[in-house]
């Protein structure tokens, strides 16, 4: 089955609580803006670890491309 941006949405959201979630991509490549309050006070590393550890293992075998920005629900908002 072909991964869509509606499938990764699903995925990040029944992982990760979010505010505002955007998801768009080819099939290939994907691109997110997640906003969510469990990004406070962190790196942007550490925010892109917590939604790999929402996408688990689908992470390596059915998402190859996912670019991803980042912010708090503050940091959106402003």
């Amino acid at each position: 089955m072909a991964t869509t941006p509606e499938l990764i949405h699903g995925y990040i959201s029944a992982g990760l609580e979010c505010t505002h979630l955007e998801v768009e991509g080819d099939g290939q490549h994907f691109t997110a803006v997640i906003v969510s309050p469990a990004f406070a006070g962190k790196r942007p590393i550490q925010r892109h670890q917590i939604v790999y550890a929402a996408l688990g293992d689908r992470m390596r075998e059915e998402i190859h491309a996912l670019s991803m920005k980042t912010l708090t629900p503050e940091e959106y908002q402003g």
